[in-house]
């Protein structure tokens, strides 16, 4: 009568497939941060360029509107205006520093460190 009956797996099978799901998890997470460094590294590339002609352009742009604006005035009014202009571009510089680390806030890497304390837990119970 020809062996039908499966057997059960011994000690050193459970071990092989516990240690082949341990890799394969560990493979998807190491994917995972691979792709999210690539997008990490494509976002701040983009947001460096995108800051650079913003920051470039727009200092050019106000620097001609400033000095136009005085050259409207008087002489003898020149310095009030241009210590209001300095006024207005701190407040203004104020502003765009709290922009920045509201866009800064954002963790990095977020799915990565979401998907390794699902892991934790899970390992846990």
């Amino acid at each position: 009568m020809p062996e039908t009956e499966q057997r059960e797996p011994g000690l050193a099978g459970l071990a092989g497939r516990l240690a082949r799901t341990g890799l394969g998890a560990v493979r998807n997470r190491i994917e995972l941060f691979a792709v999210e460094w690539q997008e990490e590294r494509a976002r701040l590339t983009e947001l460096i360029i995108w800051l650079g002609g913003l920051l470039f352009l727009g200092m050019l742009g106000v620097l001609l509107l400033t000095f136009t604006i005085i050259f409207l005035f008087p002489p003898e009014y020149r310095l009030y205006v241009s210590g209001a202009f300095t006024l207005l571009y701190l407040i203004g510089a104020g502003i765009a520093l709290v922009g920045v680390k509201s866009v800064l806030k954002r963790e990095p890497f977020s799915e990565t460190i979401d998907q390794a304390k699902k892991d934790g837990a899970w390992l846990d119970s």
